[in-house]
């Protein structure tokens, strides 16, 4: 089946689907985006990615957005695409209107752009040899908690990685705080335990990171989500990413540095195990 789009309700080939020039999202970038993958024809943890974007909607004043109808066309629009393995993204801006910095006045209907697409899978020799990142200074704004369609400091962050011949790039704080990279959260393991950074407005409380630590306790792995800097995060046993698409993916060097043994590690191959393990029990076909 193809890959699908609807805009506000309109259904299309994506290379077909049109907005307006004066989309509040494509001229401010005043919206808001989720992405959900499926497994076996489920859609992977449906309800907290809604529940997140309630959240991030909240944020930006777009409170009068109504989920339920929302999330009725991502279901249908997936189902229709009928893509074994798919990813849908969900955008929702605050409608069309002249450029002005202000809202618009009577509030306008909101623009909802959703497209399903396959997902492309991530390279077996990446899991298995794991990936090299760099550190970058983190420049986003203060509510990257938030799940704005405003990504331009992660797009030059993550394009300076692959200039130098990198997967990724890891956001670090003017003082040195480690935080996450451009499209996934972070993990770093040490002496058999995991620290990440909290859920605060400095990271975007990943889904998938907070299942992985639903997953680990009860297993007994200690996790911490506690600050950290560089110096640790060079000095752990191993180092990891996760994400909607991302899953578990090791990284085993860092500015040239090797993690670890410079080679994937036992806690990220369990985690990723615990993950699947969790999928294959709870999403069925």
């Amino acid at each position: 089946m193809p890959e699908l789009a609807a805009v506000n309700g309109r259904i299309s080939p994506i290379d077909e689907a049109k907005i307006s020039i004066n989309d509040r999202g494509m001229v401010f970038g005043d919206g808001v985006y989720e992405v959900i993958a499926s497994y076996r024809g489920r859609l992977f943890l449906f309800d907290e990615h809604l529940r997140r974007l309630r959240r991030s909607l909240d944020a930006i004043r777009m409170e009068y957005v109504e989920i339920e109808p929302i999330a009725e066309q991502m279901n249908y629009l997936f189902e229709r695409a009928a893509l074994p393995r798919a990813k849908v993204y969900l955008q929702i801006t605050r409608g069309t209107a002249p450029r002005d910095h202000a809202f618009p006045v009577p509030t306008r209907g909101p623009n909802v752009i959703i497209t399903v697409r396959e997902v492309h899978e991530i390279d077996q020799a990446k899991l298995d040899r794991g990936v090299a990142c760099i550190t970058h200074r983190d420049i986003r704004w203060g509510r990257v908690d938030v799940k704005t369609t405003n990504l331009l400091p992660n797009c030059l962050a993550k394009q300076a990685a692959l200039d130098r011949g990198c997967f990724d790039a890891i956001f670090v704080s003017g003082e040195g705080i480690v935080r996450e990279a451009t499209s996934a959260n972070l993990f770093a393991a040490k002496n058999g335990g995991l620290w990440t950074h909290p859920t605060d407005e400095r990271i975007l409380g990943g889904i998938t990171r907070a299942k992985l630590i639903e997953l680990a306790r009860p297993k007994g792995i200690e996790v911490r989500e506690e600050k950290f800097d560089v110096d640790f995060l060079l000095g752990a046993d191993e180092v990891f990413i996760t994400g909607t698409t991302t899953e578990v993916l090791p990284i085993i060097n860092v500015d040239g540095r090797p993690i670890g043994g410079g080679k994937p590690g036992p806690l990220a191959r369990r985690m990723l195990a615990l993950l699947t393990e969790w999928l294959l029990m709870n999403v069925d076909s």
